[in-house]
């Protein structure tokens, strides 16, 4: 239960410090242009994204269990923060951030971290895949520059209003989502330890305000980002509110504790390192109070900002500090600047996400799996995709138990880690 920072800090030296300091410059670089087209994408303010970043991001690595986790909102979050806020409001999402963050730090004081290894795989990488295909397909009208006042949530009704608002595509909003698209892949091929995101999503956007563009920005849509972070405040409480929320309350514990062990598992593989699972549960707890009573969104760990940092030379969590104080100081500093971001650049940023989360290169090893799981993952996504998470979650995890159990006698076989 112990925090990583308190084993890391004995024996501190400044050329570690110095090391830290530009990893987590490089990773809020990142993190910036995420989490506003994050929380945009939620149907949030994009400024409660920043403000996810910097509380819990912050807090998730100073009483994290891994040395070099990054925290904040995530692409897993994007699907079922949209379904709170369009069915109780957004302070309904924040009292449901704010239960999930209870849940999670019982579950971390009940030792409950290593429960994860029974948690079927083929769940886990069929709800992400669902929740991949369904980013995808939100970003598409942004990308397209596709001027409706509203787009159904569900999967099929929101294609087809996509496909008669055909004729209303906006040429230039296309070029700048695939132009950022382009220069993000070239990028990372190129110069991996470099912040591409960022640069990519800035010069398109410099494009587009110099240019004068007709191609909506985060100021047109949203107005002024905020200059500093929000006073703390509780959401309104009630027992028949707690009751309504519980679903949404667990399915975001359920999904903070699983993405941010599973990125805690690759960090600890790309440093030879080992996590402590109880007190990085215990911490996505606090952080998801944190993040709450600030109003921000629910947050977890990261696996592409932890992989970023890792290999921008991030060694203890000092990195993921200097992440959230960095993103402060834009924040404080750069807001308006952040506000010409445009966003089918944004758009394309997210779709590219999703892309990386639904981790293609691993398709094919689906297909060699038994008959059960392929069966279970592809279930598991439909239903994420045209149902509901919740549903998703709860049918997947029932009968992958269940399947285990029928064939208990086997071995169960090794874990694989996304690379997401």
């Amino acid at each position: 239960m112990k925090p990583k920072i308190l084993t890391t800090l004995p024996g501190y030296t400044r050329d570690l410090f110095f090391a830290d300091l530009v990893a987590g410059v490089t990773v809020a670089m990142v993190a910036l242009p995420l989490s506003l087209a994050i929380a945009i994408a939620s149907g949030a303010d994009p400024a409660t994204g920043l403000v996810t970043a910097i509380v819990a991001g912050f807090l998730i690595s100073a009483m994290g269990g891994s040395r070099v986790q990054i925290g904040g909102p995530t692409g897993a979050f994007i699907v079922v923060v949209f379904g709170v806020i369009a069915e109780h409001g957004y302070d309904g999402l924040v009292l449901a951030t704010l239960m999930a963050g209870v849940i999670l730090m019982v579950a971390g004081w009940l030792r409950a971290g290593n429960l994860i290894t029974w948690i079927p795989e083929p769940v886990i990488n069929g709800f992400t895949i669902g929740i991949a295909v369904i980013i995808a397909t939100s970003q598409l009208q942004n990308l397209l520059g596709i001027g409706l006042d509203e787009v159904p949530a569900e999967f099929f009704e929101k294609l087809a209003v996509l496909f008669d608002a055909r004729d209303g595509v906006s040429g230039a909003a296309l070029a700048v989502g695939l132009v950022t698209m382009a220069l993000i892949i070239v990028l990372r091929r190129i110069a991996p330890k470099f912040p591409g995101l960022i640069v990519a999503v800035g010069v398109t956007s410099a494009v587009v305000a110099l240019g004068a563009l007709p191609v909506d920005t985060i100021q047109s849509r949203f107005g002024d980002l905020p200059r500093g972070l929000p006073m703390p405040a509780l959401p309104e409480i009630s027992l028949a509110r707690l009751a309504e929320l519980l679903p949404s309350a667990i399915v975001i514990a359920f999904l903070a504790a699983v993405e941010s062990l599973l990125s805690a598992m690759v960090a600890d593989r790309m440093i030879g390192g080992a996590h402590r699972p109880n007190a990085e549960v215990l911490a996505q707890g606090v952080a998801n109070i944190g993040s709450a009573l600030f109003g921000g969104l629910p947050a977890t760990g990261a696996i592409a900002r932890t992989a970023t940092n890792v290999r921008a030379g991030g060694r203890t969590p000092v990195a993921g500090i200097v992440h959230a104080l960095t993103i402060l100081v834009v924040m404080l500093v750069a807001a308006p600047l952040a506000g010409y971001m445009a966003m089918p650049a944004l758009a394309g940023l997210l779709i590219l996400t999703a892309w990386n989360m639904s981790e293609p290169h691993k398709w094919g090893g689906y297909l060699r799996e038994r008959p059960s799981d392929r069966f279970l993952l592809v279930l598991t996504m439909v239903l994420t995709v045209v149902a509901d998470l919740t549903v998703a979650i709860g049918v997947g995890v029932a009968i992958g138990l269940a399947l285990r159990l029928r064939r208990r006698k086997v071995p169960p076989s090794d874990w694989s880690t996304p690379d997401r």
